[in-house]
């Protein structure tokens, strides 16, 4: 385990080493966005097998600037320009950040044409969507991954390791929260347009719940209460959504997420909410700032008696990473591994994937904000997807 994350492992993360390629995995993205530098292209850098080497996006100029910016040689654009990307031989896996609604079509074309295909959370708007995915990975033998990118970070497997440990006993309840201030995002903002699979709970949300499956090893089976606070643009939208769950192994646990947290006294900005905590027999254990753990965070083990000890880990005890290395580093190394034939030492299934969009739905089916009937053009997607299993 590492120590704290001194000024010059933060330089390195932001800028990591340029490592010397060999037989990389090439790697296309779709769409020039705003994720993508941290999520792959700075990992990919310092990664041997790993290659970013072609960009599309809808917009020309958007797309030639990004690939300028990032030092991408390819560049594809236009109405044409995702499908080009899919089609290009000297690719072979595609990332996927595009905006939620838009997951399920371009990443069933790429796994169609044989690419492996890194998928940002949440993977899909419905159950039928990520399940219909992953059997079209299966028929063309390549690899699908639901980027949870935390769950591979040291930090949030020895938070697990904590718990698992038998130190505090058993485990009795679960909370999580990942919440903003109002003002982060615009009114126009692609988390609030429900037709691209906007929500806070599609947003935000997957964390905390993820986060809670993960530390219960179990799946709720009943949601037993949820409320959310509609988006003033689009009430099928939630910019705040809180909800209490029950497992089926005995354990509870609360989940929260808001795009908007109302200013104290409308003048002063709320601190951001990321923590998850956890109640066993014998204590506290609690994780603040999960999902970014490689910028910083806290592990809080506090006893019944009263005793406290903090930790961090910034670098596993044993196998590969690096102090320097992001969650979103960590994640790749998975990726890669997986790709050419290795072991990851963590991984979300496709079991998890699935289970994780059944809550959501849940969730979603309770609050009744939203139905899961997304349209005609969803339902030509589908179809259009079973056609490429077939």
């Amino acid at each position: 385990m590492g120590g704290f994350f001194h000024i010059s492992d933060r330089v390195l993360a932001l800028n990591p080493p340029k490592a010397e390629k060999v037989t990389p995995v090439r790697f296309g993205i779709l769409g020039a966005a705003r994720i993508a530098p941290i999520a792959l292209i700075g990992a990919a850098r310092s990664h041997p097998n790993a290659l970013v080497v072609a960009v599309a996006a809808r917009d020309e100029k958007k797309a030639r600037a990004f690939a300028s910016k990032h030092d991408i040689g390819k560049v594809y654009f236009g109405p044409t320009g995702y499908q080009e990307l899919l089609e290009d031989p000297e690719i072979d896996a595609i990332y996927n950040p595009l905006p939620n609604g838009l997951h399920f079509e371009w990443t069933a074309k790429a796994l169609a044409v044989g690419k492996h295909v890194l998928l940002e959370k949440p993977s899909t708007n419905t159950v039928e969507e990520i399940q219909i995915l992953f059997q079209i990975a299966k028929d063309n033998n390549v690899i699908l991954l639901e980027a949870f990118h935390y769950r591979f970070h040291p930090a949030f497997r020895r938070f697990t390791e904590i718990l698992r440990s038998g130190e505090l006993g058993n485990i009795k309840s679960a909370k999580s929260e990942l919440k903003v201030p109002g003002g982060l995002f615009s009114k126009n903002d692609i988390r609030y347009n429900f037709d691209l699979g906007g929500g806070a709970l599609m947003d935000m949300g997957v964390y905390p719940i993820s986060a809670v499956r993960s530390v219960l090893s179990s799946e709720p089976t009943e949601v037993l209460s949820a409320t959310h606070r509609p988006h003033p643009g689009d009430r099928r939208v939630d910019s705040a959504t809180d909800a209490a769950l029950a497992f089926s192994n005995g354990t509870t646990a609360e989940i929260g997420c808001d795009l908007q947290m109302p200013w104290r006294f409308s003048i002063i900005p709320k601190w951001p909410v990321l923590h998850i905590t956890v109640q066993l027999e014998g204590g506290e254990v609690s994780m603040f700032n999960f999902p970014g753990a490689y910028i910083y965070h806290s592990i809080t083990v506090t006893s019944k008696e009263g005793k406290k000890r903090v930790e961090t880990a910034y670098k596993p005890k044993n196998g590969k990473g690096e102090v320097w290395w992001t969650t979103y580093r960590y994640q790749l190394e998975a990726f890669v591994d997986k790709v050419q034939g290795r072991t990851p030492e963590t991984w979300i299934s496709e079991e998890d994937s699935v289970n994780q969009m059944k809550v959501v739905e849940m969730i979603y089916e309770k609050t009744t904000i939203r139905t899961q009937d997304y349209g005609t053009l969803e339902a030509e997607l589908k179809a259009q997807a079973r056609c490429l299993t077939e």
